[in-house]
């Protein structure tokens, strides 16, 4: 691999896949037609699609972006080609249940190629992106005609999705939305604006189907008076064919940092005689109904994140490998000593190890996330369906949050690994940078989803959720009891969990007391603290697996593995061997280089400072 082409790490998805989670073995039994062999060739041709026709367009995309012409938005060169090849190879509904037309294979599985396409190009997947979001609230929560006439459109990637939150005064505050919505016979008909709308207008497929938030005249004020609504580029007549164009006006587009290959969109709704528009669910129930599309979104993320943040990587590694730059620290006093290539240098060494350690946590941690959804599917009515939602809720906030704050730092250390080469356009890693700073801003600010994690997931079912995760975590930790030579990496992730046991007393505390303000002033403290925590036990499981296969492996290939020189040499020559090795260096770098911040988070919680408040800004 070179730094500028783009390459799967088809191993490590693997290894989450059939060594962390086993997905081969899941219980659900619309499964039952695949095994492992299915599974692989799934990932090894979107690992082709991805690297062939996908990574080329990242850098296209990029420099082109979309235009805008009188209301309609032409996308990149190249992207509509791929999106053809795209919906024709059956990419787009992977996951969803069969009876609607999808793949019905399992959500690890899909993670995976959602990662492989993103990281080859992050602005084109927001296409097809979130029309699977969309797809997956209307199977379960729209009625016959639109299952019937809306929803297998958007399993094939006929027709697009988008979700319709934000307006001029409604950003954060969604609650605060405008847009109306008033009864015309069997539908509404909406009017207003929305702003920042991903995919809202381009020309990739024959119609878009907007979720939309609104209010009916007579809705109470803030979120308990929204409604959830269908609003269809092209009116959608009874037979499901396409009628006239709905009152919707793209009426431009914004020019960004990044993802530029991806339009970002204004959107003006009913200036002229009403868009078209149908109810999901009953009115002032909107808010309830988009949550799961939200945190559908806001996983999808978190993948995101981690996508982009390994495509830096790789190419960072690449670049390391081949770039040769002065000598050995203990040869550099010497003007003939050999040059070598920038990977013998210490620090380069301390940024690959950060960046590696923090994206194979974070892969874990979003394909975790899915085999959660599909467990709570497969333990419907059962004490562990409880468990496992108990799990994704506490979770997602994380999963968004973290993973976007470490994407943008994991896509910078990249860079600079690269040093001024990285921050010029000849390789990819500036655009990496670009392209992955909205993620901690979109779908909810990092900032929010902290609130959510200590005002909602926390306490909710009076704690039980929290325990929930508490107790997954510490069952991780406890498992490496059985590798002695873990023992000073366990010992580290003792000392962070019960750090998080005791800054969430803390938190818990300061709320009890009516001090929410200072509380909400830490949140996001909590929340680093709690990823970091999370993360390590991703890493300390995979730790667990590849020490015990490095036993195997070693003992099957006679080498003392005490011997230095004897497994140096081993790892040399067994490439098995040292994907193993990698995996019990990235919980050893992590537990010593990471955990460490979690005592000064716990300082900053513990001492529960108002300044914050109190700062004349």
């Amino acid at each position: 691999m070179s730094a500028t082409e783009f390459e799967v790490d088809q191993r490590d998805i693997q290894f989450v896949l059939f060594e962390q989670l086993k997905v081969q073995d899941l219980p659900n039994s619309s499964y039952k037609d695949f095994d492992r062999d299915m599974y692989e060739m799934v990932v090894g041709e979107a690992a082709k699609l991805a690297e062939e026709t996908l990574a080329p367009l990242n850098a296209t995309g990029d420099r082109h972006g979309c235009k805008w012409d009188d209301g309609e938005v032409t996308t990149p060169p190249g992207y509509k080609e791929a999106y053809k090849t795209y919906i024709e190879g059956g990419w787009q509904g992977l996951s969803i249940d069969a009876e609607h037309g999808g793949g019905g294979l399992p959500k690890p599985i899909a993670l995976a190629v959602v990662e492989m396409f993103t990281g080859a190009c992050s602005a084109f997947v927001m296409y097809p992106g979130l029309t699977v979001a969309v797809a997956n609230l209307l199977s379960r929560m729209a009625n016959d005609w639109t299952r019937e006439h809306i929803l297998p459109k958007l399993v094939s990637g006929e027709w697009s999705g988008t979700m319709c939150l934000t307006e001029a005064q409604a950003g954060s505050a969604v609650g605060d939305v405008r847009t109306v919505a008033r009864r015309d016979g069997d539908s509404y008909l909406l009017e207003g604006s929305k702003i920042f709308i991903t995919s809202g207008e381009h020309d990739l497929c024959s119609n878009i189907i907007h979720i939309m938030l609104a209010r009916t005249p007579d809705a109470p004020a803030g979120i308990r008076g929204l409604s959830l609504f269908i609003v269809p580029k092209y009116r959608i007549n009874e037979d499901g064919s396409l009628g006239d164009k709905n009152d919707i006006y793209c009426s431009g587009i914004e020019h960004k940092m990044g993802l530029n290959g991806s339009s970002t969109c204004t959107l003006s709704i009913g200036d002229n005689e009403g868009a078209q528009a149908f109810l999901i669910g009953d009115e002032s129930e909107g808010i309830l109904r988009m949550f799961s599309l939200m945190n559908e979104a806001r996983i999808g993320v978190g993948v995101q994140s981690y996508s982009v943040a390994a495509a830096a990587y790789q190419s960072a590694l690449a670049y390391a490998r081949d770039r040769i730059q002065g000598t050995r620290l203990a040869e550099f006093k010497d003007a003939h000593a050999e040059r070598v290539p920038i990977i013998d240098h210490p620090d380069v060494r301390r940024m690959l190890l950060s960046c590696r350690s923090q994206v194979e946590g974070m892969r874990a941690l979003g394909m975790t996330l899915g085999y959660y959804a599909d467990q709570y599917l497969a333990h419907q009515g059962t004490p562990e369906a409880e468990r496992y939602m108990d799990l994704l809720e506490v979770l997602t906030p994380i999963c968004k949050s973290w993973c976007s704050d470490q994407c943008f730092m994991v896509a910078s250390q990249a860079l600079q690994i690269f040093g001024g080469y990285g921050y010029i356009g000849e390789y990819p890693v500036e655009q990496y940078v670009r392209d992955s700073k909205v993620f901690s801003i979109y779908e909810g600010t990092n900032g929010i989803q902290a609130l959510d994690l200590i005002g909602r997931k926390m306490g909710q079912h009076n704690g039980r959720s929290f325990m929930a995760t508490m107790n997954e975590l510490n069952q991780r930790i406890s498992a490496l009891g059985d590798h002695p030579e873990l023992a000073e990496e366990q010992k580290a992730l003792e000392a962070a969990r019960d750090r998080l046991s005791s800054a969430t007393m803390t938190m818990m505390s300061l709320g009890m007391g009516g001090k929410m303000e200072v509380a909400a002033s830490h949140a996001c403290d909590l929340l680093n603290l709690f990823g970091d925590v999370v993360i390590a036990t991703s890493l300390a499981e995979q730790a667990r697996i590849a020490s015990s296969r490095l036993s195997e492996l070693s003992s099957e290939a006679g080498v003392d593995i005490t011997d230095t020189e004897a497994r140096t040499g081993w790892l040399r020559e067994d490439s098995e061997a040292r994907f193993y090795a990698r995996k019990v260096d990235n919980l050893r770098f992590f537990a010593h280089q990471f955990l460490p911040r979690t005592a000064g988070l716990e300082l900053q919680i513990a001492a529960k400072d108002a300044t914050v408040l109190e700062a004349v800004l």
